[in-house]
């Protein structure tokens, strides 16, 4: 960490040091340097943010700065410099800490704590209550250069600051390469039941819980309006995001990742991924009650078209609950043994269907059947799927989308799955949605164009 002395120098043992009577405040800045491997206390226990000090995490490091009047603080000289040598200082780890504090109680407050790395990109930080202690809140990057600028308060209320530098050391490669992530959905237009899924590159175990924050952290959503969302982890290598309720309709979603030079943890490292980018069509919602027999369909939240249909019947009841519109088959031919039926079987069928919206991947559609009119609107005869005439499934094909939410209720069908058999992610409550994330609290994510949300923090008085 380098004050006003040049990167890689030790200042004159009284630069820097204010007149007497002068505004000024103690800072210790406290980082993690990089020597090759983890940050590890003397018994092998992997360090928290918590017990970084001296002497109790092999790598730590701290440096007093002084923060003045003019903003010109600088390193002071050793031996308040805890052993560190300016001539020949390591980079900082980018999986470690980065902690600012005032160095003596009641000596001064922090006011103002902005952490920018050389792409001009916020780093998010907290500050303690009372203004005492500063640290950051998500992952430096490996091999990138960070500006720290500091404002402060001293005891007489005069505001002191100081800006510092520092560099954090280059990304080992791991074997295998480094851990990106392939976003979906594809850049295009889709429903309001659509979710964002990330694949990574490279498994992350659920028993590794800050390599699954930082993740989470690095994978970022904005949309405009903003909503309320959070990542699920379904596997090691998958994740989705979805908003607390529906996307609104018209909404703007951007996709992008920050993993790369972020340090995940065991040697690996982020790399770069492609972002992507949608839109939200308007909201349409397809209900099907099986009891009444009825689909009622609806845009933005007005009535389009009630819809006679025929669902499931006993032993081949229609699954229940949410489900999205996954694809449109013009013409698709349906056999009873894709099914599980087999041929031979009175239950055995093999048919020409035309207009077959698809809502799972086991071969659930929405489609025109015509051989079943009489039972429309009156009694479930399918195998599963959700039949209605010719030109209501016409209509119907023409009207939905990719993303577009198809609810089934009273039915007496098992729930929909929820990861396996398509997007079943809307039937988890969103306290049992927010427990798949890693991060303590869900957050909202920021309209496109916002600036992000940098690390200028006042404390509470």
């Amino acid at each position: 960490m380098v004050g006003a002395a040049a990167p890689g120098q030790a200042p004159e043992a009284d630069a820097g040091r204010p007149e007497p009577g002068a505004a000024s405040v103690g800072l210790l800045v406290g980082r993690v340097l990089d020597e090759g491997r983890e940050a590890v206390r003397p018994g092998g226990e992997q360090c928290s943010v918590e017990v970084f000090r001296p002497g109790m995490c092999r790598s730590w490091r701290q440096e007093r700065v002084l923060a003045t009047a003019g903003g010109q603080g600088t390193v002071l000289p050793p031996p308040a410099l805890d052993g560190v040598s300016h001539r020949a200082a390591r980079g900082t780890h980018a999986g470690g800490p980065l902690e600012i504090s005032v160095a003596e109680p009641g000596q001064g407050t922090l006011t103002d704590v902005s952490v920018t790395d050389g792409h001009g990109r916020h780093l998010a930080g907290t500050l303690a209550e009372g203004g005492g202690r500063w640290v950051n809140a998500e992952s430096l990057r490996a091999g990138e250069s960070y500006t720290v600028r500091v404002g402060a308060q001293d005891p007489a209320g005069n505001a002191v600051g100081v800006t510092l530098e520092f560099r954090t050391a280059s990304a080992r490669a791991a074997e295998g390469g480094r851990l990106t992530a392939e976003f979906g959905p594809r850049g295009g237009t889709y429903g309001a039941g659509e979710i964002v899924t990330a694949e990574l590159s490279h498994p992350v175990p659920a028993a590794d819980g800050l390599a699954r924050s930082r993740v989470e952290q690095a994978l970022q959503v904005t949309s405009h309006p903003r909503v309320e969302g959070a990542w699920h982890w379904v596997d090691e290598s998958t994740l989705h995001y979805r908003p607390r309720t529906y996307w609104p309709a018209h909404t703007e979603v951007s996709v992008r990742s920050g993993l790369d030079g972020v340090e995940i943890g065991g040697g690996l490292y982020g790399g770069p991924s492609d972002a992507v980018e949608f839109t939200v069509a308007d909201r349409i919602e397809a209900v099907t009650d099986s009891a009444a027999h009825t689909m009622t369909v609806s845009r933005n939240g007005r009535v389009l078209r009630t819809i006679p249909v025929t669902t499931g019947k006993a032993g081949f009841r229609t699954r229940a609950g949410v489900k999205v519109v996954l694809g449109k088959e013009p013409k698709v031919r349906m056999r009873g043994d894709s099914v599980g039926i087999k041929r031979g079987t009175s239950e055995f069928y093999d048919l020409p269907v035309q207009y077959a919206t698809r809502v799972t991947w086991s071969g659930e559609y929405v489609h025109a059947a015509p051989w079943s009119v009489e039972a429309q609107g009156a009694e479930n005869v399918s195998h599963g799927c959700t039949g209605m005439s010719t030109e209501d499934a016409a209509w119907f094909f023409e009207t939905v989308r990719e993303g577009d939410i198809v609810e089934v209720v009273n039915s007496g069908g098992p729930l929909m799955e929820t990861f396996t058999n398509g997007i079943g992610d809307w039937n988890l409550d969103w306290q049992t949605w927010r427990a798949g994330s890693a991060l303590a609290t869900t957050y909202g994510a920021p309209a496109p164009g916002d600036p992000p949300a940098p690390s200028r923090l006042s404390p509470t008085t």
